[in-house]
């Protein structure tokens, strides 16, 4: 979802570029590097170096909110597809947030306005979904989990799963970066109780930052309360910004701006 529109290239949806796999896969790949890069160069030339992109999620054609947010169903062509929109971001000086963690796809309902539960067996969520995370973990700077309870793990969301975030994630995969919360003013947060609350089993179960973005009042709650609370053996910030910013060639650009305007028209 592409939030800065006014005076931004128009992006197509990442599925475009899943079409154009099907056909061409190394074009495809060619491109989403292209498209990585521009979106990147854009906003780090008004020094925004953090994007919470790419989405990781494959696409069942079932969810509600992920839809052409999804590269492709496909584990294979999602990793090359968003690896090479991870390098175009790197390439422009932007920092890259893979989500959503272990994969929001499957579920139909959105996870800001339900409780999403994916009840598959463990072993069919690491055959699919979980492998752009694991393939993909230490490209990214940061990863961020789904507001989805995995039923037959745990009946905990796993933004507030100490299993997903710290045995899986951390351990098993090696994860080094920044885990940010999904946003906690989203229905599928509110089962830990008020923003306090929310804020507090997002960090104790391992995320480095909580996000409380669409409601002011809920936002100065969770302001209070990380001011009242000491937290140790967080993931500094700091390695956010460890790149330095190359802006992208007038030539290059334009032919970014061509590709996405003819993506944005295939259908």
């Amino acid at each position: 979802m592409q939030r800065f529109r006014d005076g931004f290239v128009r992006l197509p949806p990442m599925a475009a570029l899943g079409r154009r796999y099907d056909q061409a896969p190394q074009a495809a790949v060619a491109d989403a590097a292209l498209l990585g890069e521009l979106m990147a160069s854009e906003l780090t030339e008004l020094d925004i170096d953090l994007s919470f992109a790419p989405v990781l999620d494959l696409d069942y054609g079932t969810s509600t909110v992920i839809g052409d947010r999804s590269f492709h169903g496909d584990a294979d062509a999602m990793i090359a597809l968003a690896s090479a929109f991870i390098d175009g971001m790197s390439a422009a000086g932007m920092a890259a947030t893979g989500k959503h963690f272990p994969g929001h796809g499957h579920v139909v309902a959105d996870s800001h306005l339900e409780l999403p539960v994916d009840p598959r067996p463990l072993a069919e969520i690491e055959a699919a979904d979980l492998r752009p995370f694991v393939a993909l973990a230490q490209k990214l700077d940061g990863i961020m989990p789904a507001h989805v309870i995995y039923s037959a793990v745990e009946n905990q969301t796993a933004g507030f799963s100490r299993y997903w975030l710290q045995t899986r994630l951390r351990e098993q995969m090696g994860f080094r970066g920044v885990i940010f919360s999904d946003d906690l003013s989203m229905t599928g947060a509110h089962g830990v109780g008020g923003y306090p609350e929310r804020a507090r089993a997002a960090l104790e179960a391992g995320c480095d930052m909580v996000l409380a973005c669409n409601n002011r009042a809920g936002a100065e709650q969770v302001l209070d309360f990380l001011a009242a609370t000491r937290f140790s053996g967080q993931v500094p910030a700091s390695g956010l910004r460890a790149r330095p910013r190359r802006p992208m060639e007038n030539t290059k650009r334009h032919a970014a701006t061509e590709l996405a305007a003819a993506l944005t028209e295939l259908r």
